[in-house]
């Protein structure tokens, strides 16, 4: 019997996330997004998923691989929108379009920081916000978004 292809999730990071480990450390930690990549890809193997992680700074092209990822019948997206969290309901349009369950997540505490931060559009389309944990918040993501579509640890 041949074995089924792995279940793919999309791992969505936004503006100036490719600068982590340089930007702002004390806020985002050193961790660099390709620590963020190999964490989601360890995660997702748990659950015999497939991360595909991605990263834009321009809004069109995360909203395109959103797109993408209902064309291709994806199940499920981690969206660290970035400052498009708290400015973007073309970003939240996209998310509700598709129907794909979602997890937001965010480096820092959002709610410990500025005003204009307390405020996600991305949010809303989301059934779960993970923030403040750190770059183990998408590892939190992950274990949950795998328990919202049923599929249990195969490690």
């Amino acid at each position: 019997m041949a074995e089924r292809p792995a279940e793919t999730i999309y791992v969505l990071n936004g503006p100036n996330l490719n600068l982590l480990g340089t930007r702002e450390p004390d806020t985002y930690g050193h961790a660099r997004l390709a620590d963020v990549e190999q964490l989601c890809a360890q995660t997702a193997a748990q659950f015999g998923l497939q991360a595909d992680c991605r990263q834009s700074n321009r809004e069109g092209e995360l909203i395109d691989f959103i797109h993408e990822a209902h064309a291709k019948k994806v199940s499920g997206i981690v969206i660290n929108a970035g400052g498009y969290s708290h400015t973007s309901i073309a970003l939240h349009d996209a998310l509700m379009a598709v129907r794909i369950p979602t997890v937001e997540v965010h480096i820092s505490n959002i709610h410990a920081r500025e005003d204009f931060r307390h405020h996600s559009f991305t949010a809303r389309a989301a059934f779960a916000t993970l923030c403040g944990f750190g770059i183990d918040g998408y590892r939190l993501a992950i274990n949950g978004l795998a328990a919202k579509i049923g599929i249990k640890a195969t490690a």
